[in-house]
């Protein structure tokens, strides 16, 4: 029998991570995403939801939460495209 190097899960997982990189949180998109280094904010460009960013390292971007005026104004339209509705017709 050949010896083999043996790699626990998980190094063999390691080699499929994708570093550097962040995942949309949109539950119906969760694209990746690749944030340029050190920007604050970054835009999914399937969704269009944005969301702040914090560096744990100078390579590491993790999400820190969404940016609410945004979103919320992508709800928004969401919602009247679905209803037939906007806000002129409530009036």
């Amino acid at each position: 029998m050949a010896d083999k190097e043996r790699v626990s899960s998980s190094e063999s997982l390691r080699s499929t991570r994708t570093f550097g990189k962040v995942r949309c949180h949109n539950p119906s998109c969760m694209g990746r995403l690749t944030p340029s280094p050190g920007s604050k904010q970054i835009t999914c460009p399937t969704c269009g939801m944005t969301y702040r960013l914090f560096w744990v390292t100078p390579e590491l971007p993790r999400i820190r939460g969404p940016v609410w005026d945004v979103n919320r104004k992508l709800v928004q339209e969401t919602l009247e495209k679905k209803l037939g509705t906007s806000d002129s017709d409530s009036k």
